[in-house]
């Protein structure tokens, strides 16, 4: 498998490259700062550069897989009756915009690899059936995420590339913190596995991390 994951300097999206190397996986990754995993193919990318994706594309090879999993939490004030609205707009940019123009730019590389696939790492706080308005900005931009990814999975079907949002839960990590009861290592396992055993015939949907089919 030749898998390129974003954000892999820390939480998720380190514990998931290490597990992909363990697997004897092809394994690239993208950070802004920091070190990688060993045994990660590193791409130095911040997420907020989108004239910089090209360049990732012109190194990266075929892929068979690409986790979008780079994203931030977004801004201290993010009540819908109080706003940072620079911040909110960074976490869109962030979020919801680059994860969809970095797929854009890759998509050479995944017609060029073995039954093409995205995941994108969402949250259960993009559910619609929650009305909790705390980090809206959060849960709107991991929505935005939702929707753009379900639209961009009904473009590539012709293609046989498919494309799949990922709720992981509430993970013990920076952005979860340590009251959050999933363990990362047992989340990562499990999307990796999702990952390589992802049908077209899944295309669109929003699933847990071990695949199973959750509500939008």
């Amino acid at each position: 498998m030749r898998i390129l994951i974003t954000g892999v300097n820390r939480g998720l999206g380190r514990v998931m490259a290490e597990e992909a190397v363990l697997r004897g996986w092809d394994v690239q990754g993208t950070l802004r700062r920091g070190g990688a995993p060993e045994g990660v193919v590193l791409h130095t990318l911040d997420m907020t550069n989108f004239d910089a994706f090209a360049g990732v594309a012109s190194k990266s090879g075929p892929l068979d897989c690409l986790i979008l999993n780079a994203g931030i939490i977004g801004p201290a004030m993010q009540s819908p009756v109080e706003m940072d609205f620079d911040g909110f707009t960074e976490t869109l940019r962030i979020n919801t915009l680059a994860p969809l123009a970095l797929a854009q730019a890759l998509l050479p590389n995944l017609r060029a690899g073995t039954g093409g696939r995205i995941l994108a790492i969402s949250s259960q706080m993009a559910w619609m059936g929650y009305r909790k308005p705390d980090r809206i900005a959060y849960r709107a931009s991991k929505a935005a995420l939702n929707k753009v990814m379900q639209g961009l999975a009904t473009e590539l079907e012709p293609e046989g590339i498919s494309v799949a949002l990922i709720d992981p839960g509430w993970v013990r990590t920076d952005m979860g913190g340590a009251e959050a009861d999933r363990d990362p290592g047992e989340v990562a396992r499990e999307i990796l596995d999702t990952a390589a055993g992802l049908q077209l015939v899944q295309t669109g949907a929003f699933l847990r991390s071990d695949g199973r089919p959750r509500p939008f």
